[in-house]
């Protein structure tokens, strides 16, 4: 026999008895399966749950992400008092999140007109959350104008619904 052809037996002998040792090894099944891609589940939650400071878990927990504006207003009436209470709730419940708040409004007006009263809505907001305990440093806003409508169509019902300021949470 020549010198290659030994080597190569040596090489493949211990390859072999190894391969046949691991294939008898009995495997276990898994207790159960992994959660799937995308779950937002973690071990501080049900499973299923949202995650602790998500924006899912931030939606779940407060009365509202948005709140509405008359037309050509940027004023924080009572029934927006009470949605971003529960928000500052949250917040403070949940210390490292930062939030967005964006400002938005009807399709009527000058794009110009639209993102300056589409800010004066988002600082509405931001300024009342901080009145309430929010740090301003975690809150960031921008105005949408009227690029963003939430309800398309030309009527008040349509406009209404996009006179508005969202919070967003942000990582």
């Amino acid at each position: 026999m020549s010198h290659s052809r030994v080597s190569v037996k040596l090489i493949s002998m211990p390859l072999l008895v190894a391969a046949l040792a691991l294939s008898g090894c009995s495997k276990k099944a898994p207790e159960g399966l992994p959660p799937a891609p995308g779950d937002n589940m973690d071990y501080n939650s049900a499973p299923g749950g949202p995650i602790k400071g998500s924006q899912e878990d931030f939606l779940a927990n407060v009365a509202s992400d948005r709140i509405f504006f008359e037309t050509d207003r940027s004023d924080v009436d009572s029934e927006d008092q009470q949605i971003l209470r529960s928000q500052a709730t949250w917040l403070i419940a949940n210390p490292s999140v930062r939030i967005r708040v964006e400002g938005h409004c009807d399709e009527r007006g000058t794009r110009e007109y639209n993102l300056a009263l589409g800010e004066r809505r988002a600082n509405a907001a931001k300024n009342y959350l901080s009145t309430l305990g929010v740090a301003l440093s975690r809150i960031s806003v921008v105005s949408y104008g009227k690029e963003r409508p939430d309800a398309l169509g030309s009527d008040e019902t349509a406009w209404q619904k996009n006179r508005r300021a969202v919070t967003v949470t942000v990582r």
